[in-house]
């Protein structure tokens, strides 16, 4: 993606056989372990003997206690005498129960930085900024500069273009470019990250030129860094997809990781993210699970860097916020200028720099530097020169880092993509390092390398030479660096421009990202089960005849995880393709879905993909850029239709469930044909001249098995049960009059409020506008709630910034059109509201349920329909606020990718658009009293909390013009799309942390968790195309392959076989299925039942052996998120884990994902 420069012309934005003094083993002092607790300022002047002392007592004792750590394991061989730091051993206490923990100690938070820096944006002069870099000279007499320069070139799978144009006019021909000029010398080295593309040219190319590429690798001249399908997007996409993305995140991760070593055998161990507008604490873990040990980022708040880099904190590891133990642990390096192109990475004066980015010459297809000293070819005549002068800028960057090891991108967007270009860099580098190298006194070494090659050198360094502050935490893997915890959002690269835009923009496909992602874990499921009951060989050929179809559908998900697809940031026609691509896969995986349905039901004992499957899916969508709709049953008078729901949860799920209807006289029938209660209501529409469609919700509890599928039936004419029951309609309307559906009974709404309720809570609205009120629970208590639907003005706004003018209107008037419904199941509030405009942009509906045994009974389901069409609403930003009575203090937790919470704090220092936050899945507030007010969302959001008591949600934003960030375009293109959100409040049932002085994040409460996971999750129902006949009854019709729910704090993150076209060929013992767990960290001061039929909770360990019915799990195995590593612990995991897992006993620690390879067997 794009970065503009500051001189307005928008553009995209081991040392083998080295010279350079390598490692003495017998010099290398041993670094003690570090212990949680440290004696601040040990080791000074006049204490030196007495510290000394105690460092090798404790030294002896550590050894004595624990014994010498092993050896760190890794993929890779180092490629010369250097060895890296062994990790220390990790002994974590035992956790009997789920008490939110103690955080981590670490030497700077990012909300730290935040309460210090200025943001006063001083100008910097050459690095503006920053401040004018100098050094004395002396700096590297003992340890000479080592500069890796390392060639890269960033490929965006979409942007301007679609992921095949840029393929066809550029990705290859780098590529190829690639493997041409590296093979011309072995001093030239290169990084490639996206698998996308290099997947795709592998099925281009010839022999040849794999055979060449994969000898590149091997010998270290090309090191594939991240390894992920794409490099995804950090704010809006959720944990899932990013690990099947990188290991293919588990979705984007691991379809790269395992592409990449299936075809060319390496595993990466470093990762590269440049371009993603922001950075999650949560990316951190995932990799640090998935094997990986460092990890490189770019774009993060300038001031920010500022503050880092003068404290040489640039270099850091990253400890995720709750971790006690340093298991999370991951070695960062953050590069500390604007851009990652060449002006802005070989040090802090882009004028100067511009001026070796050779591609610029003239002649080239690039622009020329935009200060007006231009590159030129390098000589015997001006090597001097211009050698001494890249030192320079070399030397004046490596002061902003602790060590003298130097790392210096050479690259940009698209880059290297003719010979030419690429000899052009290489032969002009060379010529300027020969010079460096050829003079000993300028104390410095410079060559192309490899992040390996760089992070292994600086490792080395840092084993040798102690740059550990004093009193510095560090982290007991690599010392002489900090150690830091929080996350780097919101973005800003200059002045107030904050990229909080794209949270939102194109929110419908980032609710059809939500929708792919939640119905290929479904399906992968569904694999899964038929696999491992099939018996003969004759049923596998279904689900494996599936794969190619399934490796598509983890594909496409893992394209739209790129950090300018789930963004929102791509040309209209890319979007396009990437919705296009997310339906087709939805098609594909809703038609194998239902004709797995009627194996695992044996309506069908083996399906062939040629035969038409009975079911077809109760949601359909006719094209890409849709919302879905509902198919309408139509049983005549004496027939029945089936209804089969599919429970991707862990837990049986009592649910209040819906299927439209043609026709209101029917009755709802179990899959024992026994009497189910039902109330039926009309169906409402977007539309003030005509709110009913015509069709009409059939409402029920249901009960589905843990994973498991159960039958209802919709009877026409049946005898002996009660027919659903028709709703009580209350309506208000300023003008059309209102028409009363048959069969219900229609009454005027009286007064200025109005309400619905269940027996928890009371829900109170103003008629005039048609918002919600208050909330009144049953012990007395209230929630004022002031509901408010505005809209900013923003002139300035883009696909990436939101710049608002001012704050934000209210848009609705009194009057406008309102109906209650009262049943026994559902009630319902719904609002087409008056606005300013004759097409009103919003309207939507507020319910609530009664069931016992249901998660829905305690929260409140707010479902808003956006049309935010036509020049009426150009350059406006949509949002909906709720005004709230708990005193915040504006401190909010909005989640990082569905996986963990981060504490937000609203500041007066910075604009308003810099306290918006990404919302992936939820953002709850929490008053002084411990009273709670989350909302649960079923897709990407911005948030903020502006005021106090005050949480705001963006829904949707149309803007006019491009923000200079490249795309070149604003945002028109938007859709009728409906937003759902779950709301829950809750009081504590004991002492709670305090907001304001407690700067960690807060946990969900065990219900909150829950109800998330209901809504992200859904039940996937299927329809019968045939009714039958009433007289005749079939056998019950379920499925239920668990022993047992499991725990409620324990989730099925992915049960599936990660290559099912290959699952015959491979043997039984080489663990076919991978079984993915997560446990959740709850906040047990809120109702540890989570107000449920919940029974247990995961303190005690769970058999793997035993959780299926009828299923043996022949062996179990630990392994890395990314499926690649089953040493782990080399992934920071607890030490027992491999030997617990040998006997089936998983014991899973809060806030852990762990995964598991299985060998299935039905009983015989």
């Amino acid at each position: 993606m794009a970065f503009s420069s500051y001189t307005g012309n928008n553009r995209r934005g081991g040392w083998s056989n080295s010279t350079l003094p390598s490692s003495n083993p017998k010099s290398k002092l041993p670094r003690k372990s570090r212990r949680r607790t440290f004696l601040r300022d040990l080791i000074s002047a006049n204490f030196f003997t007495i510290g000394l002392s105690i460092s090798i007592l404790f030294f002896i004792a550590v050894v004595l206690r624990y014994g010498i750590p092993k050896p760190f394991s890794s993929r890779f061989k180092p490629k010369s005498s250097l060895l890296l730091k062994p990790r220390k051993p990790v002994y974590r206490k035992p956790f009997a129960s789920n008490e939110t923990a103690s955080g981590a100690v670490v030497d700077i938070t990012t909300k730290d930085l935040y309460d210090k820096i200025e943001f006063s944006d001083v100008d910097g002069g050459p690095w503006k900024q920053g401040w004018r870099v100098n050094y004395k000279g002396d700096e590297w007499d003992s340890e000479k500069l080592k500069v890796f320069v390392v060639p890269h070139s960033h490929n965006d799978p979409g942007w301007k273009l679609t992921v095949e144009e840029y393929y066809d006019r550029q990705s290859r021909h780098i590529l190829d470019t690639l493997v041409d000029t590296l093979s011309k010398d072995v001093r030239r080295k290169f990084i490639w990250e996206e698998m996308s593309y290099l997947e795709r040219w592998w099925r281009d190319a010839s022999e040849t030129k794999r055979e060449a590429f994969t000898n590149l690798v091997k010998n270290g001249q090309i090191e594939i860094v991240g390894g992920g399908w794409v490099m995804n997007d950090e704010a809006n996409s959720h944990y899932f997809a990013i690990i099947e993305q990188v290991s293919m995140v588990l979705r984007q991760m691991t379809e790269g990781n395992m592409w990449l070593k299936d075809t060319i055998g390496v595993v990466p161990k470093n990762a590269w993210a440049i371009d993603p507008f922001g950075y999650s604490a949560t990316m951190a873990y995932l990799l640090r699970r998935m094997g990986f040990e460092n990890m490189l980022i770019q774009r993060t708040h300038y001031e920010l860097k500022k503050v880092l880099a003068l404290n040489k904190n640039l270099e850091y590891i990253w400890r995720q916020s709750w971790d006690v133990d340093e298991t999370t642990d991951i070695f960062v390096h953050m590069m500390p200028f604007y851009s990652y192109d060449i002006p802005h990475t070989c040090g802090p004066e882009p004028a100067i720099c511009c001026q070796f980015d050779f591609a610029r010459m003239r002649g080239f297809v690039y622009e020329l530097c935009p200060w007006g000293q231009h590159p030129v070819e390098t000589d015997q005549d001006n090597v001097q020169e211009r050698a001494l002068k890249l030192l320079d800028q070399y030397r004046k960057k490596s002061t902003l880092y602790r060590t003298n090891t130097l790392l210096v991108p050479l690259g940009d967007d698209f880059r290297y993509i003719s010979i030419n270009e690429a000899e052009a860099q290489f032969r002009n580098y060379q010529l300027l390092f020969d010079y460096i190298n050829s003079n000993p006194s300028l104390n410095a070494e410079a060559k192309f390398g490899t992040l390996e090659d760089y992070f292994l050198t600086l490792r080395e360094e840092a084993e040798r030479i102690n740059y550990s502050a004093p009193g510095e935490v560090g982290s007991g893997q690599v010392g002489g660096f900090p150690s830091l915890s929080g996350d780097f959002f919101t973005y800003a690269d200059r002045e107030q421009d904050y990229w909080s835009g794209y949270y939102v923009s194109r929110p419908f496909f980032k609710a059809v990202d939500r929708v792919l992602e939640q119905t290929l874990r479904a399906s992968e499921m569904m694999i899964a089960l038929l696999l491992g009951y099939c018996q003969r060989s004759q049923c596998e050929k279904f689900p494996t005849n599936f794969s190619h179809k399934l490796t598509a559908a983890r594909r496409n998900l893992a394209l739209f995880q790129h950090h300018d697809g789930v963004t929102g940031t791509a040309k209209d026609h890319v979007v396009e393709d990437y919705g296009t691509r997310m339906h087709t896969s939805l098609q594909d995986l809703q038609i194998f879905m239902s004709k797995a349905v009627e194996v695992l039901l044996e309506v069908r004992h083996e399906k062939s993909d040629q035969n038409p499957s009975q079911f077809e899916p109760e949601q359909v969508r006719s094209r890409y850029d849709v919302q879905p709709v509902h198919r309408a049953i139509s049983a005549s008078e004496g027939s029945a239709q089936s209804v089969v729901f599919f429970n991707p949860l862990e837990q049986t799920r009592d649910e209040i469930v819906v299927v439209i209807v043609n026709k209101p006289d029917v009755t709802v029938l179990d899959s024992n044909w026994s009497c189910v209660k039902s109330q039926v209501s009309p169906e409402w529409q977007h539309d003030k001249g005509k709110m009913f469609t015509g069709r009409h919700r059939v409402h029920w509890k249901a009960s589905i098995p843990a994973m498991g599928l159960q039958t209802y039936y919709i009877a026409n004419g049946f005898v002996g049960c009660e027919k659903a029951k028709p709703a009580k309609l209350k309506f208000f309307t300023n003008s059309n009059p209102f028409s009363c559906p048959t069969p219900y009974d229609c009454s005027k709404l009286k007064g200025d409020m109005a309400e619905i309720r269940n027996r928890h809570q009371t829900l109170t609205f103003d008629v005039k506008l048609g918002l919600l009120q208050k909330i009144s629970h049953k012990d007395g208590s209230q929630n004022v709630v002031g509901e408010e639907i505005g809209m900013y003005s923003s002139w300035g706004s883009g696909a990436y910034l939101f710049k608002p003018n001012g704050d934000a209107q209210p848009i609705v008037q009194a009057g406008g059109h309102m109906v209650i419904t009262e049943g026994h199941l559902m009630q319902e509030f719904y609002s087409i509201p008056k606005t300013t405009w004759d097409k009103t942009p919003i309207s939507h509906s507020t319910r609530i349920y009664n069931g016992d045994n249901t998660i829905q009974q305690f929260l409140i389901e707010k479902e808003y329909h956006v049309e935010l069409l036509g020049h009426d609403f150009n350059d406006r930003e949509l949002i909906v606020r709720y005004k709230t009575d708990l005193d915040n203090k504006r401190i909010f937790y909005s989640d990082l990718n569905g996986f963990q919470m981060s504490r937000r704090e609203t500041y007066d220092k910075i604009p308003l658009q810099g306290n918006y936050y990404p919302m992936p899945s939820l953002s709850f507030m929490q008053g002084s009293s411990g009273n709670r007010f989350s909302v649960h969302s079923r897709q990407s959001l911005g948030v903020a909390s502006l005021k106090n008591g005050w949480l705001e949600i963006m829904l949707d934003r149309r803007l006019i013009s491009d923000d200079g960030r490249g795309l070149g375009q604003g945002v028109m293109d938007n859709r009728p799309m409906n937003v759902l959100f779950h709301i829950l409040t809750e009081s504590n049932i004991s002492s709670t942390a305090n907001p304001i002085s407690n700067f960690l994040p807060l946990d969900p409460s065990l219900l909150s968790h829950l109800v998330g996971a209901h809504l992200n999750y859904p039940m996937h129902a299927f329809i019968n195309k045939k009714p039958q006949e009433i007289s005749v009854h079939p056998p019950p019709r379920s499925f239920s392959p668990l022993t047992a729910s499991l725990p409620c704090d324990l989730h099925i993150v992915n049960f599936k076989v990660p290559q099912p076209l290959k699952y015959s060929q491979r043997p039984l013992e080489d663990y076919r299925f991978v079984l993915v767990l997560q446990r959740r960290q709850w906040d047990s001061s809120y109702c540890r039942k989570g107000r449920s039929k919940c029974l247990t909770i995961a303190n005690e360990p769970v058999n793997l052996f035993y959780i299926f019915k009828e299923l043996a799990v022949l062996n179990a195995k630990a392994t890395s998120l990314n499926l690649l590593h089953d040493d782990v612990d080399m992934l920071g995991y607890i030490e027992q884990l491999g030997d617990d897992v040998q006997e089936g006993r998983v014991l899973i620690a809060p806030m852990e994902i762990q995964a598991y390879k299985l060998e299935l067997r039905p009983n015989q």
